[in-house]
């Protein structure tokens, strides 16, 4: 299982909006982190930052999975108007945050 985290950032003055929408997470949307292989999925906001930590089978399969899914494309079309994601040209990915510590 591979640990991964990154950061977003809300836009200012959209954070209840930010948890509005995530109280009512689409099922469907749900469903397709958890078919690309995604585990143990948390985001934590301070402000109007996002830290998102998540674990994964692959990270490489869980990407693909969602660049290539509909559900996955229309809830970043439904989040970018209070979202910036600032993402990896190549990956289409936010940047990963590099581990420093882990105690199992």
């Amino acid at each position: 299982m591979q640990r991964i985290a990154f950061l977003m950032t809300i836009k200012p003055g959209t954070e209840e909006e930010y948890s509005r929408r995530h109280q009512a997470i689409w099922p469907a949307m749900l469903a397709e982190l958890r078919a690309a292989g995604a585990h143990n999925y948390s985001i934590f906001r301070a402000g109007t930052t996002l830290f998102a930590y998540l674990e994964v089978e692959d990270l490489e399969r869980y990407r693909a999975a969602l660049a290539t899914s509909e559900i996955a494309a229309r809830w970043e079309t439904y989040m970018q108007d209070i979202l910036i994601r600032t993402v990896d040209p190549v990956t289409l990915f936010p940047a990963l945050l590099p581990e420093q510590f882990h105690l199992d």
